[in-house]
């Protein structure tokens, strides 16, 4: 069939009154500026627009949703300007085909940073209209359903991660399950083709074996639902390859061990048959525990609604059975797209944006990062989330992702609340705020004018608003502190010379140092970026300074080189006599611990515990590692720094309990450093000369017996 006829034919279906004039226009406007270029396919490139605007048809979109799928590629591919796609088909299409269209210029070099940058412009672009996401869900579904005719491996499998990463989860957000699950199976089919045959392939041994059974538990809810007087469509359904491979990833068991493979879905008319059938299932059969889901009462964020319980059901199976009215059935499939249907006449894009929280916080992620990159890796945080539901004293739902703290939901509130939150209160009780929030939680957060977001509060916050709210604040006192060190540096320079610094000497060499103003200049020199001598010169030219004499400046090794006695026992087995050696203070380690030495230039050896983080950073040079273990001897280090990291109750005695704590255990407090304190809690850190680990152990575990100490832990990242 001709392609044109046959989207006119889908259009047709569902809106006879639709402008088939300019819908064919917009196909031959395609045909005309796409002339001479093909797919990978070998098919003519117009093609491919098309098919994209026939899915659209597929939702029952207006008329301006599917002109726009049809030029989406016109702008980008081809001569064609917007003011020529305006002049014909008006400004709306105009700004829908701009907002899918991808940035022609964009300044960073890295296919990361492109892609971030593209990203960034979907953002706003669907923020002023959500059918800008329609369409591009829709051209990435078919150009994913091509992608077979690419011809790298690589490229395949790069689109195929990012429609994993960015393109599937929108998708879900905005409830278009029948799209979502789609890309995530072909995707799924790029990134691991040999799991996805093998579920197959027991799935389609599953077909065949079980298909009497499933007509049997069919035919029996049915007839139990339908003899209540209630009319009910009951089916089966399997879960999709990528959902099984997802849960055995993430539960770590084999294909064999799921029970859910099966999902029976019942369809009603009305919400209270939907709670009519649920007590009709209920009462003939056993539920599972911890198996039921109501999301009729409490719906998803992307507005999906339905109920799901687990039962032992008919033939004693164990089945999941989903209950949802026909309207929420098509919800579930088509999601925003059902509100954007030709009947809803002209759309009220700010109307719709409203329905989408998680919309709202991308946009002010958006505005908090800098970089395209940071904004991209903080959204991927807000895309991939299980969700807990708590709420607010006054009964508000705030959904939020598993694991999240005080701290996110206080961010999820508003960002105000985020950066003056001091303190929390989880179903009446005093909580830190770095505690993780479970379903049905009601959180009180305390506020106050005076407080300010705490860089350590980024440890442990998940969400990408919270995350991009807090970092912001760090780069502002960053860059604040850089002035400060920058400002010095250059007034000693100056001082150095024979002159008096201000800093309106520095006006007119913003231009010169490539830079906006002249706290850029101060903040480069403090960070290191821009040499105080070399503004110096910029402001004196002329000036000659007396050459300095390096002879009496010791080097960066007679600095950092600190030699043991060779006729000493070294306390590290595996180096030879005379080396220089140090404990790295990111892990602190300690006899019994197993460790690692790391040559480091200018400092001889660095030794870590074989757990540190910080030793993926030499994990591409080998040869600096060293073979070690712990030695001994009466010459020994008889003693060693441990670090411990807790939450400690702000109450009077509390540090003398501490205190006393790790005496009585032997201990011995060298350092004590606060990194947060509120009105309820102190979060810090101590180092304690011990023995060996088993002597910090017993400290921490004396320490976890005390009532004033809510969480302790050996620190392994400072």
């Amino acid at each position: 069939m001709d392609i044109l006829q046959d989207l006119k034919d889908k259009v047709t279906a569902y809106n006879p009154d639709a402008d088939l004039a300019q819908i064919e226009a917009a196909v031959t406007f395609a045909k005309k500026y796409h002339e001479g270029q093909t797919r990978s396919s070998g098919e003519p490139y117009y093609t491919h627009p098309v098919e994209v605007a026939c899915m659209l048809a597929d939702m029952k979109l207006d008329d301006a949703s599917i002109i726009t799928a049809v030029l989406h590629d016109t702008v980008e591919d081809t001569e064609a300007t917007s003011a020529d796609i305006e002049k014909q088909f008006g400004k709306e299409v105009a700004t829908l085909v701009d907002g899918v269209t991808k940035l022609n210029r964009i300044e960073s070099k890295t296919a990361e940073g492109k892609q971030a940058e593209n990203f960034r412009k979907l953002v706003l672009a669907m923020s002023e209209d959500i059918r800008v996401l329609l369409v591009k869900l829709a051209d990435r579904l078919h150009n994913m359903r091509t992608l077979n005719y690419v011809s790298k491996v690589e490229k395949q499998r790069r689109i195929a991660r990012e429609t994993a990463e960015i393109y599937a989860p929108l998708a879900e957000r905005i409830g278009i399950h029948k799209i979502k699950e789609e890309l995530e199976d072909l995707s799924f089919s790029y990134l691991h083709p040999e799991a996805r045959e093998s579920i197959t392939k027991r799935l389609s041994f599953l077909r065949a074996e079980g298909s009497d059974l499933v007509k049997t538990i069919i035919d029996t809810l049915t007839k139990q639902i339908t003899g209540a007087g209630i009319p009910a469509d009951v089916s089966g359904r399997e879960k999709s390859r990528f959902s099984i491979w997802k849960k055995m990833q993430r539960k770590n068991v084999a294909f064999e061990q799921l029970s859910d493979i099966m999902a029976f879905r019942i369809m009603v008319d009305t919400v209270e048959q939907c709670y009519h059938a649920l007590g009709i299932i209920h009462s003939h059969y056993p539920t599972v525990p911890g198996r039921f889901k109501d999301y009729i009462s409490t719906p998803k964020p992307n507005g999906y609604k339905s109920i799901h319980t687990t039962i032992i059901g008919p033939e004693n199976q164990r089945i999941e059975v989903q209950i949802r009215s026909h309207s929420m059935h098509e919800e579930a499939d088509l999601g925003v797209a059902a509100h954007w249907a030709y009947k809803q006449g002209k759309p009220n894009a700010e109307r719709d944006a409203k329905k989408f929280r998680w919309l709202r916080e991308l946009l002010e992620i958006l505005e908090q990062e800098a970089q395209a990159e940071d904004f991209l890796e903080n959204t991927k945080l807000e895309l991939f989330t299980d969700q807990v539901f708590c709420f607010t004293p006054k009964g508000d739902l705030i959904e939020l992702p598993a694991g999240a703290s005080c701290v996110d939901f206080a961010y999820a509130i508003h960002s105000d609340v985020g950066s003056k939150c001091v303190g929390a209160k989880i179903n009446g009780r005093i909580a830190p705020l770095n505690t993780k929030l479970n379903n049905g939680d009601q959180v009180d957060i305390q506020t106050s004018k005076n407080q300010a977001p705490s860089p350590t509060w980024e440890r442990f916050v998940i969400t990408g608003k919270a995350k991009s709210h807090i970092r912001r604040y760090i780069r502002q006192q960053q860059r604040d502190q850089y002035m400060e060190l920058g400002k010095a540096m250059i007034a000693k320079t100056f001082k150095q010379e024979g002159y008096d610094f201000t800093e309106k000497m520095l006006s007119g060499l913003s231009k010169q140092f490539k830079v906006d103003a002249i706290e850029d200049v101060m903040a480069g020199v403090g960070q290191g970026n821009i040499v105080a001598r070399d503004v110096f010169r910029a402001v004196f030219p002329s000036h000659k300074s007396e050459p300095v004499d390096k002879t009496n400046i010791p080097s960066i090794e007679q600095f950092n080189k600190v030699k043991i006695n060779k006729d000493s026992p070294m306390p590290i087995k595996g180096l030879i006599p005379g080396m220089a050696v140090h404990f790295a203070r990111c892990c602190h380690p300690l006899p019994g611990d197993r460790i690692v030495g790391i040559v480091t230039t200018g400092r001889g050896v660095t030794i870590h515990t074989i757990d540190c983080d910080t030793l993926e950073n030499f994990a591409d040079t080998p040869e600096r590692w060293l073979d070690v273990s712990w030695g001994g001897g009466k010459d020994a280090p008889e003693t060693h720094v441990g670090r411990i990291e807790m939450t400690i109750s702000n109450e009077a005695g509390a540090l003398g309990t501490l205190s006393n704590v790790v005496s009585t255990n032997g201990g011995n407090i060298t350092n004590l450093k606060i990194t947060n304190r509120n009105l309820d809690f102190w979060d810090m850190y101590i180092d304690v000369y011990v023995q060996d680990t088993q002597h910090l152990n017993n400290i921490v575990a004396a320490l976890r017996a005390t009532p004033e100490i809510a969480e302790v832990e050996r620190s392994r990242g400072r």
